[in-house]
This record gives C-alpha cells, structure tokens and sequence, in this order.
C-alpha cells in the first residue's frame, strides 16, 4: 500500500466518531493535508504527546485503497513539541492566530516551502524567546502576505509613487479600500474610501513604522531580533497587519479576537 512521509506542524485537529481523530498538518512537502488518525483517542502510547498543536514532526500516512477517503496517520516522530510556547497564554495566543491563518488560507495539497520554513521558524524563536513575539508577529504576518502575494503597498504612494523617503510628512495615510498608503497630497484628491469587508476607513502610521515593516519583509528572516521597535511602532504595525489581513481574506479569526483580549487584559495589569 502506497504512502508518505513528510515533516509537519500540526494545525489543528477535530474530533471524528467514537475514537477518531481529523488532524491537519502544513507540511513541508505537500503544503497544508488532512489525515485520519484512527483510534487516536484510545491509543494513548501511539500518539502520546504528538497531536498537540505547534508541534513540529516527522509524519508517516497511508493511502487509502481506493483513493476515496483521508490519508491514514500511522506513526509520527517528534522533532520539536514547542511545548514552552503551551505553557504561556500570550504565547500560545500568538501561534494559534499564526496557525489559523495559515489553515485558512493555504490551499490542500499545494506546496509553500518558504511558508513552511517562515512558520518553523518564528515557532521556534516564540518557543525560545530569543525574539520577542510581538515582533515575531509582525514579521511573520508581513512576510506571509508577501509569500502568499498579496502584500500592501507600504513603500511607495499608491498613486504618485513617491517613496516613502520623499514623502514629507512624517505620518502617513494607509487606504483599506485600495491597499496602499497615500501622500498628503495625493490623500487630499481622493474621497475616504470604504471597503465592505474591512474596517472601512484610513489609518495614519508613522513613516518610521512603514520603514521598519519594509525593512523585515526583504532582510534575512534570522537579522529580524537585531532591529528594536519601539512600543508605538509595534502598536501601529499590529493594528496595520492585523486589520488589513482579516479585510483581505475577507473573515474574522476567533484566534486574533483572543489575542486582542489577552493583550488587553495584560495592558489592564500593567
């Protein structure tokens, strides 16, 4: 019987009948597969500790006979469990938002070697906490839509084309409904634009801001804890990022409203 084996971060997983469970994996080879893993839930020693998510692992499937069905989970081997990442309520909220992101909008069986890589790594510095994990987020939001191709305009005005450098004014106006920031001048000719799905207005963003988010989405993914944010930059780069994707992708993610309630309850404690 004819198989495979790749490794994978667990995405999610769902409960299927009395003792099956639906696990989801984006994979390095075969972009985001759903496998069977059949009396998950009774054999506590086959799977033990490897159907948590986050955890990075070697996975082994079986095809089935007929080619109607799920894949068949027969074994895996841990690599990293990431298990530090469970253990802190801002952390995990953080990599759930990640994951579901991912699972949203990664098609079946489509290879994104770059992603995968992208979603190992900000794991494993979140895991570690040699980065910290707001940054982490920036860069890995910034960095997905570039690799998924549908990054903003943060660079240049989205109509005159001046960049960013020869605009003047120090904060500068990003447009959800056209994607693209705006010159003083170039803003005062256009109507406030309103894009259904999104928030339906403009937001101002420091131009220092603009330049720090450019900067991680072209440098090595591993220079992105040499460059320090200050706390209005990640501020203004979280409500940038994280309004415009849920506006792209066109839903709302349970995990994002989470991760607002948890920086919010800690911005309370402070």
């Amino acid at each position: 019987m004819s198989g495979f084996s790749t490794q994978g971060i667990l995405l999610r997983r769902i409960e299927y009948g009395d003792y099956d469970l639906i696990v989801t994996y984006f994979t390095q080879s075969m972009g985001r597969v759903s496998v069977v893993a059949k009396n998950a839930k009774k054999s506590v020693k086959r799977f033990a500790g490897a159907l948590d998510p986050f955890s990075l692992m070697h996975i082994y499937c079986t095809l089935p006979k007929k080619r109607k069905g799920l894949p068949v989970l027969d074994y895996v081997e841990m690599i990293n469990p990431f298990a530090k990442i469970r253990m802190n309520t801002a952390k995990t909220g953080y990599a759930s938002y990640w994951l579901e992101l991912i699972n949203s909008w990664m098609e079946q069986g489509k290879a994104q070697p770059e992603i995968f890589y992208l979603l190992s790594y900000v794991l494993d510095a979140l895991n570690s906490g040699g980065v910290e994990k707001e940054v982490l987020s920036l860069l890995f939001q910034i960095r997905f839509m570039s690799f998924s191709g549908f990054t903003p305009n943060i660079t240049s005005c989205g109509i005159c084309s001046a960049p960013v450098d020869e605009i003047c004014q120090n904060r500068i106006v990003f447009d959800f409904a056209e994607c693209v920031i705006l010159c003083d001048k170039c803003c005062s000719t256009r109507k406030n634009g309103v894009n259904p799905r999104g928030p339906g207005y403009r937001v101002s963003v420091s131009k220092g801001t603009l330049k720090q988010l450019a900067w991680i989405n072209t440098r090595d993914i591993k220079r992105t804890g040499v460059i320090k944010f200050p706390g209005f930059a990640v501020k203004e780069g979280e409500h940038l990022l994280e309004s415009f994707i849920p506006c792209h992708i066109g839903r709302e993610m349970k995990s994002l409203m989470f991760l607002k309630r948890i920086r919010g309850q800690f911005q309370k404690g402070c």
